[in-house]
């Protein structure tokens, strides 16, 4: 075994922290949620010292003193309670499923001690202490500055020695059984575990109590009282987990009927929707039909090539108008156009003229 450490002090109980939780407490402290731990210093050193008590649930567990200081040769006395509230949930755990659910505890405590200077512990001594073996608030920031110090590095490095606890629930037979409790002669803990959500009774129920049927006969007056409490108990838990299960029903028949009918609105505003689509979708073809009629009507009359051709064939009978000296004579020989603008009659009387002029010279 290894010699103890000069700056470590002597932690008692050395590994577990045990707290023993009661259905009733009595309010008076003693009511076994609390536990105390004894923190001692060995004098291998002259030196005072500091110490600092952590938890991994500070909501849970309320500890007095947390920190402070230890003189060579004397010893700390370390009250940690059990909240209430914690107290309460843990029992019913044990209620419901027994004390197996209880041994997997993972709350832990560290006890921190390291050696502190004459001037520093100098401090502290014969300064009074208030309810739990507080400091002041001044020499609780102290204590609380040293040890920030002493985690960042700061200063001179100082060894620090830690102590890890486990914690561990158990429940009191005897208060359980003194409070109705006493389902543990006949059921057993796993007996104590509610019905599964699924609907279905733990598989352990029916067998001991059938088991516990048999074994009436051998029971005193006292046990047979505690097991028809219990039964009573049990009873009453099914009862109560029927009822939720009826209530958890409603509530997801409701939550269904809701569903269909935001389903059934939504399916409503989309047809709706569609339909009003699909009427302007056919406004639309119809109108694109229309337009193709429009045209169709507009290509009955002269069309923007028909105007150019004709442009064309007037330039060019213009410009031989030109050269022959008769836009007449032109005109006319064009079919349908001189017809159409009575040049051809006048070009047969032309031809007339000239003819019988000749005839009337040549007589």
């Amino acid at each position: 075994m290894a010699a103890p450490l000069p700056y470590a002090l002597e932690v008692t109980p050395d590994s577990l922290l045990q707290f023993t939780i009661t259905q009733n407490p009595s309010g008076d402290g003693e009511d076994g949620s609390r536990c105390t731990m004894t923190l001692r210093h060995t004098g291998l050193t002259e030196e005072c010292l500091a110490f600092k008590v952590k938890t991994t649930q500070p909501r849970r567990y309320l500890v007095r003193p947390n920190q402070g200081i230890v003189t060579p040769n004397s010893t700390e006395t370390i009250s940690i309670l059990l909240v209430d509230k914690d107290r309460q949930v843990l029992y019913s755990t044990y209620e419901r499923l027994g004390q197996s659910a209880l041994d997997h505890s993972k709350d832990k405590f560290l006890v921190q001690s390291c050696a502190v200077s004459e001037d520093f512990s100098g401090m502290f001594r014969n300064e009074p202490r208030g309810e739990g073996g507080q400091y002041k608030k001044e020499l609780v920031e102290a204590l609380t500055g040293m040890w920030n110090g002493v985690a960042s590095g700061s200063g001179n490095s100082v060894p620090v020695f830690n102590k890890k606890l486990h914690v561990r629930h158990v429940v009191d037979d005897a208060a359980v059984g003194g409070a109705g409790g006493g389902s543990d002669v006949g059921l057993g803990g796993a007996a104590r575990g509610i019905p599964s959500a699924t609907g279905g009774t733990p598989s352990n129920f029916q067998r001991t109590t059938t088991n516990n049927n048999t074994s009436t006969k051998d029971m005193t007056p006292s046990q047979l009282n505690n097991e028809v409490e219990a039964i009573r108990r049990k009873y009453d838990e099914l009862v109560a987990f029927s009822v939720n299960l009826t209530a958890e029903r409603d509530i997801l028949n409701n939550t269904l009927e809701q569903t269909k009918r935001d389903l059934n609105r939504e399916m409503a505003s989309r047809q709706a929707l569609e339909k009003q689509g699909y009427k302007v979708g056919g406004s639309g073809r119809r109108g694109g039909g229309g337009g193709s009629d429009k045209s169709k009507s507009n290509g009955g009359g002269i069309s923007f090539g028909a105007l150019l051709v004709t442009v064309v064939v007037v330039f060019f009978a213009a410009v031989r108008a030109t050269n022959v000296g008769s836009l007449g004579g032109v005109l006319g020989g064009v079919p349908f156009v001189g017809g159409l603008l009575g040049f051809d009659e006048s070009l047969e009387e032309g031809k007339k003229t000239k003819f019988g002029g000749g005839a009337k010279d040549e007589l």
